[in-house]
């Protein structure tokens, strides 16, 4: 079937998640959307299906704006400048955050249809809208703006090296869309985790020479709640549809905290311990690396744990109580003298 006399049409099937404020997650799981951890108290959905025909070259958004206009007036979906500027239609496509206006029908159409809905980690306001306050809440946890030094106002603009900048420039291509936070697996289970936008966005200030709180900055990044919260799991930056990795930008942060000497903490321990292992035995010695990490004379913190290992100790996963040291240990520790630094 021809468009226009040239764009061949294709019928795409799209299931959208709408908001039901009536249903439980179970309902969800009824109807297909069996939420692993850590994402299994999404807000209740039901899920209803559509069908259009589109160009062969049309984005999910394509689709969601001929439902909305031209089929179910009732579906709600927030978009803007539709060119992957303005962030604003950051949703849930076949299960990972992506922007609707880039992402292209064919290449998320799976076993024949595409699934769209709100980010199972957010408050819902209806249907695709998903409710932005976690995100600027934390955004303005890490004081988005740069503190002046008190220094006489020169008699021409502040000058900065372009060295200095080159090092900011991967984050400022940040759009705040929240693709990043609505994957964070460590947000999704703790919600006073700052998470990676607002992270990366604390790195665009502390590392910048104007700025004159990055003393006090990192001090903050470094509590509860901060760059050691962060699991590695990656999702930030394989979601960034903007290349920002936030990733990396939370292990600068880290560095200068640790050069700036924020260490009492327990991400430091973990990171000495985690370190000190691999150097002395060429592996992981799981058996000290919590106490460690925790805090030897952390009586408290010590007995938090207690469920923890009593669960790996059910499941058969208690690691041994022998900690052996690999053939060619050396060589691991001659890497660790080669690179320095604090684990040298």
């Amino acid at each position: 079937m021809e468009a226009g006399g040239s764009h061949v049409l294709m019928k795409f099937t799209i299931e959208v998640g709408r908001y039901n404020p009536e249903g439980t997650y179970a309902d969800n799981a009824k109807q297909g959307a069996p939420y692993p951890a850590p994402w299994a108290s999404s807000p209740p959905r039901r899920y209803q299906t559509y069908e259009v025909d589109l160009p062969e070259h049309a984005v999910v958004l394509d689709a969601l704006i001929e439902i909305r206009e031209y089929q179910d007036e009732s579906v709600a979906v927030r978009c803007a400048c539709r060119s992957a500027i303005c962030g604003s239609c950051a949703m849930w496509i076949n299960g990972h955050a992506n922007l609707a206006c880039k992402s292209k029908l064919q290449e998320f159409t799976k076993d024949g249809k595409t699934r769209v809905e709100s980010p199972p980690s957010m408050p819902v306001i209806r249907d695709l809208v998903w409710d932005m306050k976690p995100f600027w809440d934390n955004h303005r946890r890490v004081t988005p703006w740069l503190v002046n030094k008190p220094l006489p106002p020169p008699m021409q603009e502040y000058r900065v090296a372009n060295e200095a900048m080159e090092e900011l420039i991967q984050e400022v291509t940040c759009i705040s869309c929240g693709c990043c936070l609505m994957d964070c697996e460590s947000f999704a289970v703790n919600k006073d985790f700052l998470g990676p936008h607002a992270l990366a966005k604390a790195y665009r200030y502390a590392g910048d020479p104007r700025d004159a709180t990055t003393q006090q900055r990192l001090g903050e990044y470094s509590k509860d709640g901060g760059v050691w919260d962060c699991t590695h799991c990656f999702e930030c930056v394989q979601q960034c549809p903007k290349g920002v990795e936030p990733l990396e930008q939370i292990l600068k942060l880290r560095r200068m905290a640790v050069n700036a000497g924020f260490t009492h903490n327990a991400g430091t321990r973990h990171a000495d311990a985690f370190a000190e292992s691999v150097k002395h035995s060429g592996r992981l010695n799981e058996l000290t690396l919590l106490p460690k990490s925790v805090g030897f004379f952390n009586i408290f913190g010590q007995l938090a744990t207690l469920p923890s290992a009593i669960n790996m100790i059910r499941a058969g996963k208690l690691p041994p109580i022998i900690h052996k040291t690999i053939p060619g240990v050396k060589r691991i520790k001659a890497i660790f003298d080669k690179v320095g630094g604090r684990f040298k």
